[in-house]
């Protein structure tokens, strides 16, 4: 870490007790407490966390209780309930219109696919997929129904949203009018086949079939329709020695040139390419192999169909579970106009003593997608301890810049990191716990930030719902809103191609 001038005469006094002592002076110890002492300018909280929250027991969730019971919180910050009726397993969120001006709450719920009634029309009425949720008044809205295990959600730079399965088979679809679609059902998922609640087609929905097959978690979206995401694979699926998801760029045939879009065959996902990313071993040419996670690379086309099995074929990077990710929005490189910086986390196993991590790819060109063009560069920005480990979402803080970090595990945390300083390395400055899930039953998930940066959502998802009642027939979880950040310093990057 880069420190501030006032702050040297602090390291100056380390090395003077160092001096007299070195063997009683742990300098990442200090690190660690400086980071601590710092919390409200480095990451706007007075204190943060020193650990995650004791475990409790269960049945936990009650109506009885407020929003304050169910996370341990970092001192300054304060939790209200937006709603208690979220569906069973809401995961990621969206903001609709935007986040400078967000009116709804867009959230995927990642349910299976289960019949658990009848619509009025006679047919068969899935549980829940995709919900809106009105941020003034709480109230939620089924979208859409008869997805597996909907993770991702998008807002797009054309004025729709986008949504997709965590599942080996998981399809891309797209909104045209989220705020006026209700009720919806994807009849077979195979073929797109979406259709209203009286059994009639609807136009308002589409399966982006030339988008890849694969399981959907992080998705990144270009001002041009360019696509980034990881396939949710863990090394070994299937047989020994099978590679980890890879990372997938979608390059559309036509990309998205302004004034929004009239109908969803108009979208600049309706067309295009598909590659997989392949790290390279050395500097002059693309020589793959295991062990080849960091360094430069290129891109390999895939067929959308098979794109898990063309990746692993034609040596494209696997990695440990890659999950959410997120474009980093303060992201500059003044060489290359266009060029754009994509972090994901690998979730990996504690279990396995394996913690997880999260990593960063910058493409100087979306548009370039070449197996011989070395236009891309994988670093790994974070790795796990047995504290922080299991990392499965992540959000950018608007003007900071920080990455918050939320685990997948019981008591789970929520850490916010530093960005990389001028210092040496390529990873983050350091990262401290800003709030854990009390319910061990629970974990936090869809992680989001408003564009102000003092405001936040996280979804507590799965949580033990047998004191809950139901809403529009399935089980429900909590959606809370997180203020009290602190944006002391609005600090603006600037980052330079590492070759």
């Amino acid at each position: 870490m880069k420190l501030s001038k006032w702050n040297a005469a602090a390291a100056g006094a380390l090395m003077v007790a160092g001096a007299a002592s070195a063997d009683t002076v742990d300098f990442g110890a200090w690190m660690e407490k400086q980071m601590t002492d710092m919390s409200e300018t480095l990451f706007g909280v007075k204190k943060p966390l020193t650990a995650a929250a004791p475990a409790i027991a269960t049945p936990y969730r009650a109506a009885s209780q407020i929003a304050g019971d169910q996370l341990l919180l970092a001192k300054g910050l304060k939790a209200e309930f937006v709603t208690r009726m979220a569906g069973n397993n809401i995961d990621q969120l969206a903001f609709w219109p935007d986040a400078e001006h967000p009116k709804f709450i867009m959230a995927c719920i990642e349910g299976g696919r289960q019949v658990i009634g009848t619509l009025p029309g006679g047919a068969p009425k899935y549980n829940p997929s995709v919900q809106r949720i009105d941020l003034r008044t709480g109230a939620v809205v089924t979208m859409l129904r008869g997805l597996t295990s909907c993770d991702p959600i998008r807002t797009t730079p054309w004025g729709t949203l986008v949504v997709a399965e965590e599942t080996t088979d998981g399809g891309l679809y797209e909104f045209l009018d989220p705020v006026h679609t209700e009720n919806l059902t994807v009849v077979d998922r195979s073929t797109g086949v979406i259709n209203k609640p009286d059994g009639t087609p609807s136009t308002q929905v589409k399966k982006q079939k030339a988008m890849p097959v694969i399981a959907f978690e992080g998705v990144g979206l270009t001002p041009k329709g360019v696509f980034y995401g990881g396939d949710e694979l863990r090394p070994g699926t299937g047989r020994n020695d099978k590679d980890g998801g890879s990372i997938f760029k979608f390059v559309p045939t036509v990309p998205y040139a302004g004034g929004g879009i009239g109908n969803l065959d108009q979208s600049p996902l309706a067309s295009g390419k598909i590659y997989a990313m392949q790290v390279s071993c050395v500097g002059n040419t693309q020589q793959v192999g295991q062990g080849c996670e960091v360094g430069n690379g290129a891109w390999v086309e895939v067929a959308a169909a098979t794109a898990t099995s063309d990746a692993y074929a034609a040596g494209a990077t696997g990695y440990y579970r890659p999950e959410d990710g997120h474009l980093d929005p303060l992201y500059e490189d003044t060489a290359h106009a266009d060029a754009v910086r994509f972090c994901w986390t690998d979730t990996q196993d504690e279990g396995a003593q394996s913690y997880g991590e999260v990593m960063c790819l910058e493409d100087i060109d979306p548009m370039i997608a070449s197996a011989t063009q070395r236009t891309v560069v994988a670093t790994r920005f974070l790795e796990g301890d047995v504290r922080f480990n299991q990392p499965d979402n992540l959000d950018f803080q608007p003007k900071t810049g920080n990455i918050f970090v939320i685990e997948d595990h019981p008591n789970g945390e929520i850490f916010s990191c530093l960005d990389d300083g001028d210092d040496r390395d390529l990873k983050t400055d350091g990262c401290v716990g800003i709030a854990s899930v009390v319910d061990p039953s629970a974990e936090p998930t869809g992680f989001a930030f408003a564009a102000d940066g003092e405001t936040a959502y996280v979804s507590i998802q799965h949580s033990d719902d047998t004191n809950m009642p139901k809403l529009d027939d399935y089980a429900t979880d909590d959606l809370i809103k997180i203020t009290g950040f602190k944006v002391p310093n609005e600090r603006h990057r600037r980052h330079c191609r590492r070759h």
